[in-house]
């Protein structure tokens, strides 16, 4: 087999999480989802909870980004620490680096955080686009965060949304096509344990 690494994209609802798990451990290799937030942190000295709002919220990026960069100003009270030139580009180098060298120690499945499309070209990756139809998103969302069909429905939109721009303002990424994944699976029939096993075999197939 000579996968190794095993990027998977995902639309809320569409029970990515649980599969990735599921082919990571058949697998045997690592799961690695919110640990990329916990690193991108570390790397940038800043807490776990204002690095994730940053790929939900452009408006953090300048901010947070100023303990970035390489400048060691140590800021007081009339001290400018000076942010990246382009803090889109500049977030996108953190989170590109956290991605690749986690990518490079093998036998890792990441989910989330659009690693497939850093990663794409490297050799041994398999990039896998998990998603659903949005009512059937908008059903399990509404039974397993314990809401509304009316208030599952606004968050896997708002979800959508958050994707949409978070591809395109670090990865310029425009339009998700499928022709930038090798396998893309509809979870609307398939089950959890039936997608792990067809990303398990697409894997050893690779």
């Amino acid at each position: 087999m000579d996968c190794n690494v095993i990027a998977i994209s995902r639309t809320l609802g569409a029970g990515a999480d649980e599969i990735g798990e599921m082919a990571a451990q058949q697998l045997g290799f690592r799961y690695v989802n919110n640990q990329i937030i916990y690193w991108a942190a570390e790397s940038a000295g800043v807490s776990a909870a204002t690095i994730e709002k940053t790929e939900h919220s452009p408006s953090l990026i300048e901010r947070i980004l100023q303990y970035v960069g390489t400048t060691t100003i140590e800021a007081g009270h009339a001290a400018y620490v000076p942010p990246a030139a382009e803090p889109s580009v500049a977030y996108e180098r953190l989170i590109e680096r956290v991605i690749r060298e986690t990518a490079a120690t093998g036998n890792v499945v990441i989910v989330a955080h659009g690693a497939s499309v850093p990663l794409a070209g490297l050799p041994g990756l398999l990039r896998v686009l998990i998603t659903a139809s949005p009512d059937v998103r908008t059903t399990r969302m509404s039974e397993t965060a314990g809401v509304s069909e009316g208030e599952a429905r606004k968050m896997i939109e708002r979800s959508d949304r958050e994707r949409r721009d978070f591809l395109q303002r670090f990865y310029e990424v425009k339009e998700e096509l499928p022709t930038r994944y090798d396998l893309v699976i509809n979870t609307d029939l398939i089950s959890n344990d039936a997608a792990a096993s067809l990303i398990v075999e697409a894997a050893r197939r690779l």
